[in-house]
């Protein structure tokens, strides 16, 4: 699982085209892959990459791109086929925040899973996102605020209580399974004392 997250500041990196799909962020060629490490190279990759393997002049490209953790997408951010091979291309390129007005459902459950948190913002606080491309801004997953820089203000995010936990603990599902394995042996062992009684 990914490193813990709790507060991120970090220069964004806007991309504003609207139903950005799971296609587009990871093409389905590569999805035969069964693990994240390596997937960051082919995070948006008919944009970055030309047919014969050179880089293109996509932002994505560049040094201050690849050195941001937040990534803000256009409306409908996500949508598509259902891979979990997107938020592992996203993560394993450096992004540990997506922020969207809004978020495709099936996206935003297989992110947290992943430890990528997916945001959805208000209208506003998305357009000021937009309009100010790279700023600096702040993710407190603890307060569950976005804070933007200047005159941006600050902006609440819904969160679930259990994705929240696993995030910030740097786990996933599985791994807050396994720290729970002594409450779940000595509730077994209770169980198997009260039965044989």
């Amino acid at each position: 699982m990914a490193e813990p997250l709790t507060t991120i500041t970090s220069p964004t990196v806007v991309l504003p085209a609207e139903n950005i799909d799971t296609d587009q962020i990871v093409p389905a060629r590569f999805l035969s892959v069964t693990t994240r490490d390596g997937l960051g190279v082919h995070a948006f990759n008919d944009w970055r990459w030309n047919e014969d393997g050179t880089p293109t002049d996509h932002l994505l490209n560049s040094p201050e791109a690849q050195a941001s953790q937040i990534l803000v997408g256009g409306h409908n951010f996500g949508c598509g086929s259902s891979r979990e091979h997107a938020p592992w291309a996203l993560t394993d390129y450096g992004f540990r925040v997506v922020i969207s007005s809004e978020i495709a459902d099936i996206f935003r459950s297989n992110a947290v899973k992943n430890g990528l948190l997916p945001i959805v913002i208000s209208k506003d606080a998305h357009r000021w996102l937009l309009d100010h491309p790279g700023e600096a801004i702040t993710v407190d997953l603890d307060k569950r605020e976005v804070r933007l820089s200047g005159n941006g203000g600050v902006h609440g995010f819904e969160v679930d209580d259990f994705s929240r936990h696993c995030l910030m603990q740097g786990v996933d599902e599985l791994g807050y399974l396994e720290k729970q394995s002594g409450a779940i042996a000595a509730f077994e062992q209770a169980r198997d004392a009260a039965r044989s009684s």
